[in-house]
């Protein structure tokens, strides 16, 4: 089985809108490098919740984004399951946000690496050896 790298929300928005000022040349190295990277459903959710909201505008309207951003993107969509639902219930009580902890769970449920910049995440001791803060 490969190495599956799950991209945090804000990742994938910037690697698919060219936004590559806001990612470090090791992120681009890691992304461009590995076989499969992934997101969680979870975060096609929060992108359409984003852009509804005003906090996020994209180049297409969002279901047309969410077509393109996936397998003609080359990213894999994982889905929730009662697993990783459980595990994002039961992770340490670092900070409240349902979305990112689906997202840890996704990712501790395939024994992924998580890319993310978001700084709760390096509290998370569920994360120490799969969060890639790079």
């Amino acid at each position: 089985m490969s190495q599956i790298v799950v991209l945090d929300t804000h990742i994938w928005v910037w690697w698919l809108n060219d936004k590559f000022s806001y990612l470090s040349a090791q992120q681009i190295d890691c992304i461009e490098q590995t076989e499969r990277v992934a997101v969680s459903v979870i975060s096609c959710f929060e992108i359409a919740q984003l852009v509804k909201g005003g906090r996020l505008v994209l180049p297409l309207p969002v279901s047309e984004w969410l077509q393109e951003a996936l397998a003609p993107a080359g990213i894999e969509l994982l889905p929730l399951s009662p697993a990783i639902t459980c595990c994002a219930v039961d992770l340490t009580d670092i900070h409240k946000d349902p979305f990112d902890r689906m997202i840890i769970g996704t990712a501790l449920n395939y024994h992924a690496k998580l890319m993310s910049v978001d700084g709760h995440f390096k509290n998370y001791p569920e994360l120490q050896g799969h969060l890639l803060d790079i």
